[in-house]
Formats: structure tokens, sequence, C-alpha cells
């Protein structure tokens, strides 16, 4: 996650209505608020995350809005008010420490010292729009003026209420709030982490897009299946494979090199993928990339007229004039970038280093830390991964951590990788003196066809090969046909992490491993594996009384996780009692098990324990 916002980054911005507006910031166009104004978005390239930015008015020859950081002692000024109010120190038990009740049918008025009302009973109902003398039309003109981004608007609210003093604390708290939320032009900028994007997604988008997943959801199948960094990026070396070579120059799996991997089923679209790839440190792109994206944005903010306006950091109004080069220093500097001005003199570009072109049967994925995805189509759907400027159907990608690390294979290749052309139908050859007479475009089809046969044969042999770190699914799919054929792929003590908005189908996947089943299992009731060998129960296809082998999992539970939003005013905190519908979902959670071969039988060297009756008759011979 980096600090500063990048040309081209997504991001959420956070406004005073409580609503998110998920966007990319594209150098050199402007943004749109709805009713709250527009800005150029250079204004906010190259500026930290988490800042509260406020749209001051237009300038009379000037369409857009510029924008001001509002400081922490403004935003926070009420709060720091209250504690520096006399009283507030006050020690508990103190003598002006004083309890007044009030009996039924008794209005009452809390006053101090000099007669001011501090507080008044709420008993009596209170009509704002009676008390409030402001018209609806004088709130519009007010509104279209837009003098001091709307805090003028509530400040006339306020004293045109003629029954303000009557409210109690709590009531003008939340008259003050939800005054700012409508009027104030305010709005927060927050990076696209998987929380904030899933939070977005349930509330405001289609929420079964991504199978009523919630970010507290997320964190839990994250954990129960243990997901996390799984070691240092590893690739195979190349095999110098030559035009002519064929199926023999692959590379040859080791197997003692495949760790830290994750066999994941989406169909979330590639949000769980997200998530996944955000614990294993994989999601979002390398610091240098991000530096070399600011410095870019930075460039292109001081050379386009709308990047005039700056950000002050001190909570001052922005310039009103075009900054001259040594200005821009400044407020660069001042931001803690490095400063940038056009006239900067222009080096010459370093010949690009002619780097050695990896054979067609090179692997690029990593061994360690890797994200296998089983999907049933022709190509897996993992569209929101481009939120994380990840597009899995680009062919020329531009660098990403995820490139070398998530590897996607469908079930046929998975089950019977001998139906699958792709995988059966061995490499193309070719002598160099052929490849010279070809047409560039038929060359290259015939190195994009062997380079795609090497990376399917590779994922598919590596998968088949198993040994997974743990399994986590979030699918339609029926949990009991995906458990029967990944489980054999996971080693001893994987976790398992299945993700259902409904209940149902884990409870069927749960009773399949239940105790009755397994001591049936144990018991040698099942006539139907009397013959069969260890290693084959594993891949046993099952039958109506047992779906699935019983001892291979243990520790079987289902759970689910709700958290709660709090309301957090003056003497009113309490739990929202009204939250969003829809389904909470479940997680099924469990660890994969090797059964023991033979019977288990205790060894060793025991000593007899002293029976009680025996002491007796031994005191007795003494």
């Amino acid at each position: 996650m980096h600090s500063l916002i990048r040309p081209n980054a997504w991001v959420a911005l956070k406004l005073p209505s409580g609503s998110t507006k998920v966007l990319q910031i594209t150098p050199n166009t402007t943004i749109s608020l709805g009713k709250y104004g527009i800005f150029p978005a250079n204004l906010i390239i190259g500026r930290p995350y988490h800042f509260t930015f406020e749209l001051v008015d237009k300038l009379p020859d000037e369409s857009f809005s510029r924008l001001r950081v509002v400081p922490t002692t403004e935003l926070y000024a009420e709060v720091f008010a209250d504690e520096a109010a006399p009283g507030c120190s006050t020690p508990a038990g103190g003598a002006d420490d004083t309890v007044i009740a009030a009996t039924d049918g008794v209005e009452f008025s809390l006053v101090d010292d000099n007669g001011n009302v501090i507080a008044r009973s709420n008993r009596e109902i209170i009509d704002d729009n009676a008390r409030q003398t402001l018209t609806q039309d004088e709130i519009e003109e007010l509104k279209r003026e837009g003098n001091n981004a709307g805090k003028d608007v509530i400040a006339k609210l306020l004293l045109s209420h003629t029954a303000l003093d009557q409210k109690t604390s709590f009531s003008l708290a939340k008259y003050k709030l939800l005054k700012s939320k409508k009027y104030m032009r305010r709005f927060q900028v927050l990076p696209i982490d998987v929380a904030n994007f899933a939070q977005w997604q349930l509330e405001e988008r289609d929420s079964s897009k991504i199978m009523d997943l919630r970010a507290e959801m997320l964190g839990l199948v994250g954990c129960w299946g243990n997901v996390h960094f799984g070691g240092d990026k590893l690739l195979l070396e190349d095999p110098k494979a030559t035009t002519d070579n064929g199926e023999d120059a692959c590379v040859p799996l080791q197997e003692d090199l495949l760790r830290g991997r994750w066999l994941v089923v989406d169909d979330t679209c590639g949000l769980l993928v997200a998530a996944l790839a955000e614990r294993m440190g994989v999601l979002y792109p390398e610091e240098e990339v991000a530096q070399e994206g600011k410095t870019e944005g930075q460039n292109e903010s001081t050379t386009e007229k709308p990047s005039t306006g700056t950000v002050n950091t001190k909570g001052a109004d922005v310039s009103r004039g075009p900054l001259d080069e040594t200005a821009q220093d400044d407020v660069d500097t001042e931001m803690g970038d490095a400063p940038t001005s056009s006239a900067t003199p222009k080096t010459d570009k370093k010949p690009k280093s002619t780097k050695p072109r990896a054979s067609d049967f090179a692997i690029p994925y990593s061994q360690t830390n890797t994200i296998t995805v089983l999907h049933g189509a022709s190509q897996p759907n993992l569209s929101l991964l481009n939120y994380w400027g990840f597009d899995n159907t680009s062919p020329n990608h531009p660098p990403h951590p995820l490139l070398n690390h998530l590897l996607t294979l469908s079930w046929l290749q998975l089950l019977k990788p001998e139906l699958d052309t792709s995988y059966s139908t061995p490499p193309l050859t070719a002598s160099p003196e052929e490849l010279a007479a070809w047409k560039p475009s038929r060359r290259g089809n015939f190195h994009r066809k062997r380079r795609r046969y090497a990376r399917i044969r590779h994922i598919v042999d590596t998968t088949r090969a198993g040994n997974f770190a743990g399994l986590v699914c979030a699918s339609t799919m029926d949990p009991i046909s995906i458990v029967r054929h990944a489980l054999p792929l996971l080693a001893g003590g994987a976790p398992v992490a299945i993700y259902s908005p409904t209940v149902e189908p884990l409870a069927a996947l749960a009773d399949c491993f239940s105790v009755p089943r397994r001591t049936a299992w144990t018991s040698g009731s099942v006539p139907e594996i009397a013959d069969i060998s260890f290693e084959d129960l594993e891949h046993w296809a099952g039958n109506e009384r047992f779906p699935l082998n019983p001892t291979l999992l243990q520790g079987v539970s289902i759970q689910t996780s709700r958290a709660r939003r709090w309301q957090v005013l003056p003497g009113r905190t309490h739990p929202l009692m009204t939250e969003r519908g829809g389904a909470d979902g479940f997680v099924f959670t469990a660890w994969r098990a090797k059964p023991a071969e033979g019977k288990v039988a205790a060894k060793g060297k025991f000593k007899r324990r002293k029976v009680e009756s025996e002491a007796p008759a031994a005191a007795a011979e003494v």
C-alpha cells in the first residue's frame, strides 16, 4: 500500500453524505463530485492519502474549484472545545458531580451558576421545519452563491433556528451533523484496499457480484485459510531451448521447490483473489514503480494549466494565480515531494539494455507464494483485479507482482488434461532457416503458441503434484464436489476455508465428516473400500451413504461473524439497530488429515502401577 496518490490509480472519495465514489485518477482530466463541485485531477496527484480536502469558491474566470487541505484543528474543533471546556476536568465523585433525576410529568433545565441554560430535557417535541425561519428558496440561493464551501449556509441555518437553545446536547450535535453532511463541500481520499472496495461494492454496487462477501468475512476466510507470505519469488532456470526442440525441452517438475501455495476457487470476480494477494504481499505494485508514477504525475501537473492551483497543507486558501517555477518548487518541497520544474534541463535518454530474450519454454511463474485459481470456463472471471492495476486478459501486461504469482487452470485441465487440446497437443517446432523465411506475424504466432504450451504444461503438472498449503473457496458450486477433487491436492495439516452466503451447503458438507460417519467408516461397515489402498481412498468417488472419505478432514466447524457499526454522540453511544439486509455469510473450516495405514498400536516400556488393594498386603509381608 502506497502513501501517495499515483497517476491512473483507483481511489475512493469519501463524501460528506457518507457515500463513496470510486474512480480512476487520470491526469489532465476533471473529477466531478455532483452537487459538491468539480476540480482538476492533477490537484491531488502526488498528494498523501487520508487527507480531507475542501472545494473552495470558484474564481470569476475559472470553471473549476481549487482545493484546500482541512487541518486537524478545524476538523475536530468541537471535540477540542468540549475537552477544554470548564468542568471537564472535574474528578469523578467531586463536589460538582451531581445527579438530577426528573419524575414523570416534570420538565427541567440544567443551568449554571450564572443562570445560563446548559441543557434541557427533550420531552418537548420540536418541529424543525416550523422553527427554521429560512425558506427553501433562500437556502437554494445561499447554495448557488457557494460562499465559504458551504460553511456560511450551515451558520445561517443555525442562526435562523429559533429553538436552538431548547435542543439537548445530543439533538444539537445531531442537527449540526446532518446539516454538515448536506451542505459541506469536503471529501477524503482513501486508497483502494480490499476492505474499502468490498464495502463499496456491497452497499453501492451489485452485492450479488461478490456473493455478499463482507469485509469481516474476507478477514475470517483469510485467517482460517492461514494465508500469509509464502517466501520470496523463485523462478526456474531458462532451459535455453531452441525452436527445433519439442516437448523434451520442457523444464522438469521439481516438487521440492513447491511451497507456500494456495488453491483457490473464486466466483466473486476476483475479490477473493485480491484479498489473498493482499495478505501474501503481491497485490500492490512495488515501491520503485510507485515512485516512478509519482514523478510522472508531478511533471504532468506542472505543465498543465489547471494544476496551477496547488494544495496548501497549512489549511490556508490555495493560490489565486499561476505559480512561477520558484513558487512551485517551494510548494512541492512543503508537501514532501521532490522539486520539479519545467526549466529542468533535459537529459539524453540512455540506450535500452540489450537483454537476451528468454526461450519459449522458460517458466515465468514463481514456485513459492503463489495463488492457483480453478475455474469452470475457458477464462477465469477476475475483472475486479483491474482496480489494482492487473488485467488477466492482457497479453502484454506491464510489470505487476501478480504476473509471477497468479496461476489459472480449468477443472478439465485438472481432472482430465488429456482432453484439453492446449495441454495434449505437442508444441510446434521449426528450424532457424524456416523461421527466417516466415512473415513476422507467423513467427509471432509460432512463439506465442510455444510459450502458451509451456505455461499450461507447467501449471497443470504443478497443480496435479499437490502439496498445497491451503484451500480457500467462495463459489456457487456444490462444496462437496469441490472438496472431492481438491482435498487430495492438499498437504497434511493444510487448512480449508470455504465461504457460502447460506449455511445449507456447508451443513451438508460438514455432515460428510461427522463423528458417526467416521466411526462407521473405520469400523469396517463399508464393504466397497475393503480392497482399496489408502492412496486410492483419497481419490474415492464416494457413494450415496458416504459422499466423501470422512477421515480426510479434522476439526470441522461452521461459523459466521458480523461487525456492527456504532453511533458515537454525546450521551448516545450505542450500536446501530438497523443494518444492511442480505446474506450474512458462513465459513466452513477444517484441517487436512493424513490417515495412518494399518492399525494404531502403542509400543514402548511401561512401568506397572501399584494397585491400591495390593498396598496393604505388601505392608503385611514386611
